[in-house]
């Protein structure tokens, strides 16, 4: 199964079929990035997790997580899977973004290259292919660069899509670098690119991903919400156990091919470096750093306190109901 965004937001129902008491139930609309290499862990709350919670869940899948926020402000979405990065941006600003939980808080990005670049510094000049202002591999970026004092404008950033866009348009020199998952670490070699650095040895206080909602979701269906968290910490702790059906689940989301190598290597990746939390901590000071550094490069004009957009009730709750 695989769902483009179109537009504002394209609707899956993922769940299995939920309990007779829930049928009528008012379902749970949540986002994620578009599904790639590491599908099988984030939908393994489909099958089953959600429908014992007594969620009837709902799953989109987006291009970036600006769409997701624009989808959680317009009403569209209950909560979003996406970059803390964005998040802080629009709450900053007064956007109405409550951060309920980091599920993965590693970081799984890689700078590729093109391989007459044998150095960061020889990124200036170049053209770096990111996705929207804001979004993850944007944030990531300009995060290194400012690492290893390179300014902004000594480099060409390009939008060019999705991580799989990226990573083509660097295969066919549209674009000599590129922030992406490191899904792509097995076949990267064979497309004539190489690893520049890991963002993890650059900027470990990055997060990947923490799940948001809004003020006024929580307002209203805070006890679903709490639901919800409980499922995703199950089905979370259960995918951690199993590899062989988080590899299938991607398989059958993303119709790759069998033998492709990449949803096997994220997911041993991400169990060996611990990325992943199925407890879903909320840590604020990788948040600070994170809005300093949003601060820092120009994407906020003033500092912002984080703690105003955590939200910890929910989580709390769903400790309790998954049994923590």
């Amino acid at each position: 199964m695989r769902l483009e965004c179109a537009g504002m937001l394209t609707a899956l129902l993922m769940t299995a079929a939920v309990p007779a008491s829930a049928d009528e139930a008012k379902p749970w609309r949540h986002g994620i990035i578009k599904a790639k290499s590491d599908a099988g862990i984030f939908l393994m709350i489909t099958k089953g997790f959600a429908q014992k919670q007594g969620v009837k869940l709902e799953i989109s899948e987006f291009g970036n997580d600006v769409i997701e926020i624009q989808a959680i402000l317009s009403g569209s979405l209950d909560s979003y899977d996406g970059s803390p990065g964005a998040a802080i941006a629009a709450a900053a600003r007064g956007a109405d973004i409550k951060v309920l939980g980091c599920e993965w808080p590693g970081v799984p990005y890689v700078i590729y290259v093109r391989p007459e670049i044998k150095t960061v510094q020889d990124l200036k000049g170049k053209t770096m292919a990111i996705s929207a202002p804001g979004a993850s591999p944007d944030v990531v970026a300009h995060a290194v660069l400012a690492k290893y004092g390179i300014p902004d404008d000594a480099v060409h950033f390009a939008n060019l899509g999705a991580d799989l866009d990226r990573f083509k348009a660097v295969v066919a020199k549209v674009a000599d670098a590129t922030v992406v998952s490191n899904e792509y670490a097995p076949i990267a070699e064979q497309q004539g690119l190489k690893a520049l650095l890991r963002a993890s040895d650059v900027v470990p206080d990055y997060m990947r991903v923490c799940i948001f909602s809004t003020g006024k979701v929580l307002a209203a269906r805070g006890a679903e919400a709490a639901h919800f968290l409980a499922a995703e910490m199950q089905a979370l702790h259960y995918a951690l156990g199993h590899r062989a059906e988080v590899i299938a689940l991607t398989h059958a989301t993303i119709h790759d091919k069998p033998d492709d190598p990449r949803p096997g290597f994220i997911f041993d990746d991400a169990v060996r470096t611990h990325a992943i939390d199925p407890d879903m901590a909320i840590p604020l000071a990788k948040l600070k750093w994170m809005e300093e550094t949003l601060v820092k490069r120009g994407s906020l004009k003033q500092p912002y306190d984080v703690s105003q957009m955590v939200d910890a009730g929910p989580r709390t709750e769903a400790l309790k109901l998954a049994g923590k």
